[in-house]
């Protein structure tokens, strides 16, 4: 739009003409939006708030009285606020690029200051210290000017040929030189260590690997051995489990020869001789049947003899009585008394003939007939020998 102005995000306009700014500046200042403007009343400038940089090189000498060369850098900038902005842009405005010399300038001084108070090992071990105090010293007057430091980094600090810094540190050298020989060392050592490590590991993984090979060609060859002694081992038990089943097939032959044997020769022998014994047995009993059935003849016939003699035995005992003088003193009773004697006498006899013809020890019961013979001749004799002396009395 024609007299609407509006400034960059990094610019203040400043509208100078009409009435005045803030505090009695002579123009307003807009940021971060825009105004209009009346053309030929109004005039616009705009002031840069973007970051400016100063370098500063510097000879400064210490409280030692040592010369040291020094280099920083300055980030500074214009201060946001309205006043900073009515500050520098009093100042600076018609050259901005003189915002750069007079900071360096500035800073220049308030680093010889700084660092004609410091000695040169604080000013080397403690640059972060050096720093801060030119900042703070500076701070001030960069305010009043609208301008503030964002950092100040101290460069690098030169002692030229007097080599006081290369001296100072010459025993940090030697420690640091010392300390990179040990750590070299210890580098090496464990350098070679690790190397050593790995030598025996590289040892170990050839021996583990040579015993597996080893173990691997053993394995190799012992499965060759057994696929070429799988044939023959093969055909062996084949063989093997042939002559076990022929063995077996004749073991069950010959137990069934046995069994055949046993009945076609063993039972019937059995049987036969059973039914021989049977006969026999059965012989035998005939036999000692027709034995006693002959015995029992035997022993009826001899019976029936012996009954058949008995009267003629009588007789002949009675007739050895036929010439003795015998008395009777009771008279009938005594006569049959006499008789009952004589058949008693033969009874006895016949008993003992009976013995001698049955039984076992008929040796001994014959001379038994013979005493009874004697008893007859007995009574012969006294037939014989008759006295006179008398009748004879018979019990």
């Amino acid at each position: 739009m024609f007299g609407y102005r509006v400034p960059a995000p990094d610019e203040a306009m400043l509208i100078s003409g009409g009435r005045r700014g803030l505090g009695g500046a002579p123009f307003r200042v807009v940021t971060g939006h825009g105004k209009f403007v009346l053309p030929i009343f109004r005039k616009t400038r705009f002031l840069t708030l973007s970051m400016c940089e100063a370098e500063v090189t510097e000879t400064c000498v210490t409280r030692q009285g040592i010369s040291l060369h020094v280099r920083a850098v300055i980030a500074f900038k214009v201060g946001n606020d309205h006043e900073s902005i009515i500050n520098a842009g009093q100042r600076f405005l018609s050259d901005q690029d003189q915002m750069s010399v007079l900071t360096g300038r500035i800073f220049a001084g308030h680093l010889r200051a700084i660092i004609g108070s410091m000695t040169v090992e604080e000013i080397v071990t403690e640059r972060q210290k050096l720093a801060a105090e030119v900042l703070d010293t500076s701070k001030t007057e960069m305010a009043k000017i609208g301008l503030i430091v964002d950092s100040l980094q101290i460069q690098s600090i030169d002692d030229g040929d007097t080599g006081y810094i290369d001296a100072m540190s010459a025993p940090h050298k030697a420690a640091i030189q010392r300390q990179a020989q040990i750590a070299q060392a210890q580098a090496t050592q464990a350098s070679v260590e690790a190397e050593q490590v790995a030598a025996r590991n590289q040892a170990e993984y050839a021996r583990q690997t040579a015993v597996v090979r080893a173990e691997y060609s053993a394995e190799v060859d012992r499965a060759q051995a057994r696929a070429a002694q799988a044939g023959p081992l093969a055909q062996a038990h084949a063989q093997q489990e042939v002559l076990d089943a022929q063995t077996e097939l004749a073991l069950r032959q010959a137990k069934l020869r046995q069994q055949q044997l046993v009945a076609e020769i063993v039972k019937p022998a059995e049987a036969e001789a059973e039914r021989i014994r049977v006969l026999a047995a059965a012989e035998a009993q005939r036999m000692k049947i027709q034995a006693e059935a002959a015995a029992s003849y035997d022993r009826v016939a001899l019976d029936r003899m012996l009954i058949d003699q008995l009267p003629q035995i009588v007789k002949e005992a009675a007739g050895g009585l036929a010439g003795a003088n015998v008395n009777v003193l009771n008279g009938a009773d005594g006569l049959g008394e006499i008789a009952a004697g004589l058949v008693s006498q033969g009874l006895t006899i016949l008993d003992s003939v009976r013995q001698n013809l049955s039984g076992p020890d008929s040796s001994d019961d014959r001379r038994q007939p013979e005493s009874n013979n004697n008893g007859l001749l007995q009574l012969h004799s006294r037939k014989d020998d008759k006295t006179d002396d008398g009748p004879v009395n018979v019990d």
